[in-house]
């Protein structure tokens, strides 16, 4: 078990944070900085896949690992995270054909997107499959899925000159601004809620400075410098969110993408605001590791164990979603749900630990 880090820690805030914005309406969520700017944790988790990524191809002193290791590493990373976001898919479903039944609400039934499967289930489940069918608030994996799985392209690119990687990023992330690609939800109609080749520059960029900053300094030099500008951006962002500035897409020019404040593509104006924020709150953990040892550790083992945090979260937030509908919240609710978060991701990274720590050989 790794000791308590920064990429650790902030990912464990990340995985927070998005547990109570997936209990939408509760008093916390209020609290939780995406109130407070354009981006939100999302773009956190998947810059911080993109610079692990950086730090799992390479060995301990630092040199590349084998190409081949790296690809069949990545790849296998992502067969974990595609049988993830099908167990808790029909986990989800359970949830919510259980719900229905206890309280007698064939309403509840179409709950987040799942009406399709149980008036369709045969295309469905293969849509599923596919992850080409996906419930609100569960797409996050099949978008890391699809990432993890074009992430081996860059990484390879990227060993011969990470400029190129980072360029042939944005040309595709610019592409699809413009044209708008995306891809479709079948059955039905509809796009993926977080666009792929939008998205892929976050990982890309997280990979690239990753490697930028252990190979130079000057990144660190960079970071200090610009860390005044970072402010700005995060002060400009909470103006923003608290006045409820929002660009009219109807009004901005064309290509529109790049004027407004898109979350499913990741428009410019969400990067830039990230991109502060990064800036902003880059030394924050050194500030505070030492004073919250506690809170670090918590935030710390929840981020080394990420993927079962984030699917347990993922459930644990559907049932907080289901218990406010049905006694319609308030304070008292949302505390328990709250806690139950809480002490349901803490003992979800504990288990981890423990049933994979070694048993203990006979002397």
């Amino acid at each position: 078990m790794r000791e308590p880090n920064a990429i650790d820690f902030w990912r464990g805030l990340a995985l927070v944070t998005i547990f109570i914005n997936h209990v939408p309406g509760n008093t916390f969520e209020r609290y939780t900085y995406s109130q407070y700017g354009i981006s939100d944790a999302a773009e956190l988790f998947v810059f911080l896949a993109g610079w692990s990524i950086g730090i799992a191809t390479r060995g301990r002193d630092g040199t590349p690992e084998p190409r081949l290791r790296s690809v069949l590493r990545l790849l296998s990373r992502t067969i974990e995270v595609y049988r993830a976001q099908l167990a808790v898919m029909v986990i989800a479903l359970a949830m919510i054909a259980g719900t229905a039944l206890v309280f007698d609400n064939p309403l509840i039934l179409e709950w987040h997107n799942a009406g399709g499967f149980f008036a369709d289930p045969i295309q469905t489940v293969v849509g599923m499959v596919l992850l080409t069918h996906q419930l609100g608030f569960f797409n996050i994996l099949p978008l890391y899925v699809v990432l993890l799985g074009i992430a081996p392209a860059f990484v390879l690119i990227a060993r011969l000159n990470r400029l190129l990687a980072l360029g042939l990023s944005v040309g595709l992330y610019l592409a699809s601004l413009v044209e708008e690609w995306n891809l479709q939800s079948w059955p039905g109609q509809g796009d993926w809620f977080f666009d792929p080749w939008c998205w892929q520059l976050l990982l890309v960029l997280g990979f690239v400075l990753q490697d930028w900053n252990r190979t130079s300094g000057t990144l660190r030099l960079w970071s200090r410098r610009l860390f005044p500008l970072g402010i700005a951006i995060v002060v400009l962002g909470i103006v923003l969110s608290v006045l409820e500035i929002r660009p009219d897409p109807m009004l901005v020019p064309d290509p529109r993408l790049l004027f407004t404040f898109d979350k499913t593509y990741l428009t410019p104006a969400r990067l830039l605001h990230f991109v502060g924020v990064l800036l902003a709150f880059g030394p924050v953990y050194g500030i505070i590791a030492p004073r919250i040892p506690l809170i670090v550790g918590y935030l710390a083992g929840l981020g080394r164990n990420s993927l079962a945090v984030f699917s347990m979260g993922s459930i644990l937030s559907l049932g907080g979603q289901l218990l406010r509908f049905r006694t319609g919240g308030g304070l008292v609710v949302d505390m328990i749900v709250l806690a139950v978060g809480i002490v349901g991701l803490g003992a979800t990274a504990w288990f981890v630990e423990w049933r994979g720590r070694k048993p203990r050989v006979a002397s």
